[in-house]
């Protein structure tokens, strides 16, 4: 037993943390595109591209 868990849960934590830990990759690697293209639709906004 480590930090009062049986060692089932700690079998149970490893395979969620393994398994959404793709999505989660996945999902900042689509947010830091979103956020690229907000700034560079405020920039183009502007009439600032030349």
């Amino acid at each position: 037993m480590f930090l009062g868990l049986a060692w089932y849960w700690w079998v149970i934590f490893a395979i969620v943390l393994a398994i959404s830990l793709p999505f989660k990759i996945k999902f900042m690697n689509a947010w830091a595109e979103r956020q690229k293209e907000k700034k560079n639709e405020q920039h183009n906004k502007w009439g600032d591209d030349q």
